[in-house]
């Protein structure tokens, strides 16, 4: 009787009365249309004397020469070796056969919720105050600061699961922890509705199955390792599904174009320290800057003491964390309409107003649907189908976590020169002092120079200083053209939305 062993994924074994088959490296199931293995061949009482040979089982011409080369050498009959092969044949298909359809079924489990955990779930996203409650949660996990960014990112994680979703890029210079904080809020998503992207080629995208990518959370850890799949995510985030043809081989051999389709929508965010290589990719996003105050690294330090010492939960970390998976999990696709979107407007120094607009209300959408469960479902009258509605609570708490976002799309200066001049208007307020010089400044923020007067030169080219030479020699200084130009722009921000909010307060 032959015998089939596979306890071993790098190493099956067949055996008959007269010959043992070892298919070293086990089997691919990547292509349907082959059977290539690696053999060792052997009389079954003799294991030395063994031959050795790499073929595609599915090759006739191949398997006959193969069969002649074993009668020859180990002397026994073809007709042996011929009916012991087909057996193995019909072995392995069935194996790849099981191995597919286990593959398939594991990729369409899905994570099931204890009573337990559904309660608990449900009663957290049915809280008085969710916002604030996802908040302290999140921290509760092991992200430490942060605060407006890290529930900023987690609602925008969150609109992956609507017809629209959000999609953010975060920026810092090298080591200020902006992966750190990604990787740390997406660990609060569950694991089967995210995809971790590190390095990926140009055509890797277009491979994926048509819905592998449907509603699912892709993460780039640097967006400098990414270039060639930047494309690609533009059309996913833009038209909610790429294509391409590419010529692929019949069962005949014969060439066939065949159109590789992978559907959205996706919700992306990506890290980076470049913030100007990337602008189509940033106008299709949300801006996150990294607080790199000596404040935040104060906290992050005073964290990382409190663990070297053992007062950290880590139990408790995982425990508030799966919480929030389980939220998540709750959550299910709903159309959300907002009555008050006609009465909306973004503050006339926003840039790009046409696409900061769509992120605005499709943010308003995103903190709706968070509080799904917490709004009265309606039905549309023609159609019959589900939505919740958007309400002024709604519109004033995205107001308040978005008014940083609009700050900076409304900003001439990019976000690293800009944290650069509020960090130098906050030294010279402290100082006393209206005039520098690029000595000073650079001993005392301890930058290098050919960074300073990178700074310097856009400052003074966008009018924010002006130079003005000393007394002394042919040397100059600087200083600062109007101190409260950025807190002026806040406040016209600020207002903008809180009389806009207000008028539809008083309409109701």
């Amino acid at each position: 009787m032959s015998q089939f062993d596979t306890s071993n994924k790098n190493h099956f074994l067949f055996q008959t009365e007269e010959l043992e088959f070892h298919i070293l490296g086990g089997l691919s199931t990547y292509s349907m249309d082959r059977l290539r293995v690696t053999l060792k061949v052997n009389r079954t009482e003799d294991e030395f004397n063994a031959l050795r040979h790499n073929l595609d089982l599915y090759n006739h011409n191949g398997v006959e020469k193969f069969v002649r080369r074993i009668a020859e050498y180990l002397g026994i009959g073809t007709g042996i070796i011929r009916r012991s092969l087909q057996e193995l044949i019909h072995y392995l298909e069935n194996y790849r056969l099981e191995i597919l359809d286990l593959a398939e079924e594991e990729e369409a489990e899905e994570y099931l919720l204890e009573k337990k955990e559904r309660r608990s779930a449900m009663d957290f996203l049915k809280s008085k105050h969710l916002l604030k409650n996802t908040n302290k949660y999140i921290e509760q996990s092991g992200v430490i600061g942060e605060v407006g960014n890290r529930l900023l990112m987690y609602l925008i994680f969150t609109s992956r699961k609507m017809e629209n979703p959000l999609h953010c890029v975060s920026f810092g210079s090298s080591g200020s922890g902006k992966t750190h904080l990604q990787s740390k809020v997406a660990d609060l998503i569950p694991e089967e509705e995210r995809l971790s992207l590190t390095s990926l080629s140009a055509n890797s995208f277009y491979y994926f199955k048509r819905n592998e990518l449907k509603n699912k959370l892709i993460l780039i850890e640097d967006l400098d390792g990414a270039d060639d799949v930047l494309y690609p995510l533009r059309e996913l985030q833009t038209k909610k599904r790429i294509s391409k043809s590419v010529v692929q081989k019949s069962m005949r051999g014969q060439g066939k174009t065949t159109n590789l389709v992978v559907e959205g929508p996706v919700c992306v965010s990506g890290c980076t320290t470049k913030e100007s290589l990337y602008e189509d990719n940033s106008n299709r996003s949300f801006l996150l800057y990294i607080d790199e105050s000596e404040e935040q690294d104060e906290r992050i330090m005073s964290y990382q003491r409190r663990a070297s010492a053992g007062k950290i939960s880590i139990e408790d970390e995982l425990s508030a964390a799966q919480l929030l998976c389980n939220v998540q999990r709750l959550l299910q696709p709903i159309r959300v309409i907002n009555p008050f979107a006609e009465y909306l407007s973004l503050p006339s120094a926003v840039f790009k107003p046409r696409r900061t607009n769509a992120h605005y209300l499709q943010f308003i959408e995103a903190v709706t649907f968070y509080h799904q469960h917490q709004r009265q479902k309606l039905y549309d009258e023609q159609t019959g189908e589900e939505y919740i509605e958007t309400t002024l609570d709604d519109i004033k708490m995205a107001n308040d976590l978005i008014k940083n976002i609009l700050l900076r799309k409304s900003d001439s200066l990019n976000g690293v020169t800009r944290n650069y001049l509020e960090k130098l208007k906050s030294y010279l307020r402290m100082k006393k002092e209206e005039m520098f010089t690029n000595s000073e400044i650079r001993k005392e923020f301890r930058i290098a120079e050919s960074t300073l007067r990178r700074y310097h030169t856009l400052l003074v080219q966008e009018g924010y200083i002006k130079k003005q030479e000393t007394a002394v020699g042919s040397s100059f200084s600087y200083v600062i053209v109007d101190v409260e130009e950025f807190s002026d722009l806040e406040k016209g921000i600020n207002k903008a939305l809180d009389v806009c909010l207000e008028s539809l307060l008083i309409e109701e």
